[in-house]
């Protein structure tokens, strides 16, 4: 029986490197939860191990990795999933999760998140390589939605169609990242509003917000500055829509100070509140 993690709730933030000190130190002040990159902690020691140590004493902490390749030809990476499962081993973390993206072929690797042809020869394949890969870890993953800069003529699936029903099939939850649905629907032109709507509520585990860059021609999901109005207004929707996630602010490019993203996930815990007090006052009045 696959397992899901310990329950987590509430703002978090991104380990990153920038604040290890500071955390090391005073611990991780003013967040739920934080997330760590899978990868860069599968040699335990040294001053990173540290400050994930001196948060783990304190919060639960959820592990995103950016190499399983759930979407590649090649047959899934054992060494890889043996590195994952010491590292949940060892961590116990709140939650698992990967991008929905291919980003190698043959041994040859393209350091992207990639998107893939929304088929279903491609969805049964991927069906197969979810459950096979939940297995070998013992639990439920999350896969995420990435933004993307182009789409494949043979695509008969809308995204969140896609992810959806990959997510029903395998038994997999998503992890629903909100500055990817702007900035991909932004760049090919769909509804960002009805992409939240037809997802399954039930499966979205947490969230992601982040900034982008206007390129002119396209946005670029580039995790620089602050949460842009325009992401915020579609997490306000989304939290009316599906209620209350976990959430986060990724910022990985002219990090600022701790206390700028902690405030940044702060807001979001906000915007739930006030959201789900003008629900209750809508159910107070009948």
């Amino acid at each position: 029986m696959l397992t899901t993690g310990s329950r987590y709730a509430g703002c978090g933030v991104g380990l990153r490197h920038e604040y290890f000190d500071e955390i090391i130190e005073n611990g991780p002040q003013g967040v739920s939860w934080v997330e760590v990159i899978s990868e860069n902690f599968f040699d335990p020691g040294g001053r990173p191990w540290r400050a994930l140590e001196r948060v783990r004493r304190d919060l639960p902490v959820v592990i995103h990795g950016v190499s399983l390749g759930i979407g590649n030809a090649d047959p899934i990476d054992q060494r890889y999933i043996d590195q994952l499962r010491r590292l949940i081993d060892r961590l116990e973390p709140a939650a698992v999760s990967d991008h929905l993206c291919w980003g190698a072929f043959g041994g040859h690797h393209a350091h992207d998140l990639l998107p893939l042809p929304l088929t279903e020869p491609v969805l049964d394949y991927l069906v197969d390589r979810v459950q096979h890969v939940q297995d070998l870890l013992g639990r439920r993953i999350l896969l995420e939605n990435v933004s993307s800069y182009l789409t494949y003529r043979q695509s008969v699936l809308t995204e969140h169609e896609f992810l959806g029903e990959l997510a029903r099939r395998a038994d997999c939850d998503i992890l629903l990242d909100v500055n990817n649905i702007v900035v991909s629907a932004t760049n090919h032109g769909f509804d960002p509003g009805h992409y939240i709507d037809a997802l399954p509520a039930d499966r979205i585990g947490h969230i992601h917000l982040a900034g982008h860059t206007d390129k002119g021609d396209y946005l670029l999901d580039s995790h620089v500055g602050p949460v842009p109005p325009c992401v915020w207004q579609l997490y306000r929707q989304t939290i009316e829509t599906i209620g209350p996630r976990p959430t986060m602010v990724e910022w990985d490019q002219d990090v600022p100070a701790f206390g700028v993203v902690v405030e940044q996930s702060q807001r979001a815990l906000a915007i739930t509140d006030q959201v789900m007090a003008a629900r209750r006052r809508m159910c107070a009045d009948g």
